[in-house]
């Protein structure tokens, strides 16, 4: 057993994902894309800013062919499945503004990891910005795609070749992984990586500091929960609304 830092912290996913050939393979496996690229940015900004919300991404990559953005999102927001839409829409909308239609010279393709898991508990939704006809043809005229990531519902079932990556990304939330079951020499580069010796004391300080914020968040949800209770909201209800699951709820409840 290896003893990591946990992928569910931004500082520790973009430590491992911005590594090109990391991050090439990880969107290859997902998307089958080639991307031709020799860097990954991280908290990537457009400037000026699309529309009237800055948006940032995690990790970023261009090459000319492609436009590729992973996101790393650990706290469940409910409102998650729409933001991450809005980045991937600025990302197509700062394209056209340089275009001389409104085709944009790059696919644009995100993929956003949600590791806290999903009200609908899937391992992976999609979004085809491809047209269908009433038959359900696709047109093949917009190539744009959306996916979100859920590591906590992989099962027997997920296909490969990206079981193997959410297997990992789950393994290494509660910091420790076998790393013999892995067969992908990526993902061992990613142990490798975020080997608890190999953190240092700034990325510990992101890590408390992302800690943090989520028990703010996951409390105020709690305090939420408990008014909605006491008005008389159906625990199906207050679960939608606050994104806690039922067996969160009843222990919060009891």
């Amino acid at each position: 057993m290896k003893q990591v830092a946990s992928l569910r912290y931004g500082v520790i996913f973009k430590k491992a994902f911005s590594k090109p050939h990391i991050f090439k393979a990880f969107v290859k496996d997902f998307l089958d894309i080639e991307l031709d690229i020799d860097k990954v940015e991280t908290e990537k900004a457009f400037s000026p800013a699309i529309g009237y919300v800055d948006s940032r991404f995690d990790l970023f990559a261009e090459d000319k062919k492609h436009r590729t953005i992973v996101d790393i999102q650990h706290v469940r927001n409910t409102d998650h499945y729409h933001r991450f839409l809005h980045y991937h829409c600025a990302a197509l909308l700062e394209q056209v503004v340089n275009s001389k239609d409104y085709r944009p010279q790059l696919k644009v393709f995100t993929i956003v990891v949600l590791t806290s898991g999903d009200r609908h508990k899937v391992d992976m939704a999609k979004i085809n910005f491809d047209p269908q006809d009433r038959h359900g043809r696709f047109l093949k005229e917009i190539p744009h795609k959306l996916l979100y990531l859920c590591p906590k519902y992989v099962t027997a079932e997920t296909p490969e070749p990206y079981r193997e990556w959410l297997l990992a990304i789950q393994d290494s939330l509660d910091e420790s992984v076998d790393e013999k079951i892995y067969q992908k020499q990526e993902i061992q580069d990613i142990f490798d990586l975020i080997q608890k010796d190999q953190t240092t004391p700034q990325e510990y300080a992101r890590m408390k500091d992302e800690y943090a914020t989520e028990l703010l968040i996951n409390e105020s949800k709690k305090e939420v929960a408990i008014k909605m209770y006491a008005k008389g909201f159906e625990l199906t209800l207050i679960a939608e609304l606050t994104e806690l699951s039922l067996d969160e709820l009843e222990t919060i409840l009891s």
